[in-house]
């Protein structure tokens, strides 16, 4: 069972304490209730000026704390993970193309470049060359096409010959799509494919 509605008395004090410059943690700590609820009432609220000086240190200072724990959670990642062997790459590659790629032929499409990328560096490894390699771009009608071709040619470091279709959606979309989408397909692939789709069966079977 879920806690009770606020009362009065609780919504007057979670204004008063964000008027006196106290962050939605604090105020959650005090009062025991979930953020959302909080946030519900607080964010319309306007920090009264003699506790603006106060606010603007609790802000910087959470700034602070979060790039320290960035910069800490690189440096763990870093030793962690330190330099990949080829196994490690293959396994990547397994889990890539596991979760993203196309269980009938070999071919994976995404709108992250970096995920392109990684995939096309790991098929290298198996022995895929660029000239294997067919890119084709699915975009919404308001994106421009060769702003499109030229930014995935030269995020992939591929000829932009290598893109040999492009597909238009319609309808608009913005933020992760800025660029489409970007489908690899391999020539030829059946003997990768193959090894790709044993290799993705031995991790699930070791797992």
């Amino acid at each position: 069972m879920g806690l009770p509605s606020l009362t009065k008395l609780e919504v007057g004090k979670i204004k008063k304490l964000r008027e006196t410059g106290h962050s939605l943690p604090e105020i959650k700590r005090i009062l025991n209730r979930g953020y959302g609820t909080i946030y519900r009432y607080i964010k319309d609220i306007t920090i009264l000026p003699e506790y603006q000086e106060l606010w603007k240190i609790k802000r910087g200072g959470s700034k602070t704390r979060s790039l320290r724990e960035w910069n800490e959670a690189k440096i763990k990642a870093s030793k962690l993970i330190g330099p990949f062997s080829l196994r490690e790459r293959m396994l990547v590659l397994c889990c890539l193309y596991w979760g993203e790629g196309n269980k009938t032929e070999l071919s994976l499409i995404n709108s992250d470049p970096a995920l392109i990328q990684v995939f096309i560096v790991c098929l290298k490894d198996i022995g895929v060359e660029h000239s294997d390699l067919k890119i084709s771009l699915r975009l919404f009608e308001n994106i421009n096409k060769n702003e499109a071709t030229n930014y995935w040619s030269k995020t992939l470091s591929l000829p932009i010959g290598t893109i040999t279709k492009i597909d238009v959606i319609k309808g608009n979309k913005v933020g992760k799509l800025k660029y489409g989408m970007c489908r690899v397909r391999v020539r030829k692939a059946g003997k990768n494919f193959k090894l790709i789709m044993s290799m993705i069966d031995l991790v699930r079977k070791g797992i």
